[in-house]
């Protein structure tokens, strides 16, 4: 899956498969997640959050199952 670089402390990277609706987050430190389930306006909210690790505690992080890739 191709990731978009963010600009963000804790996150480097996000990508999105909109068939699967499956998220995938990079962390700074390299761990990649994959998060199921994830509704295409929820994806596009997060890329055109004004931060990124805030909308992705808030409305990710604790919504969705993650799965360690």
């Amino acid at each position: 899956m191709e990731r978009k670089r963010v600009n963000s402390s804790r996150l480097r990277s996000v990508g999105y498969d909109e068939k699967t609706r499956t998220l995938e987050v990079e962390m700074s430190n390299g761990q990649v997640f994959q998060y199921s389930g994830v509704y295409p306006e929820v994806y596009r909210r997060f890329m055109a959050a004004p931060n990124p690790t805030t909308f992705f505690d808030d409305k990710i992080a604790d919504e969705y199952a993650a799965k360690r890739v």
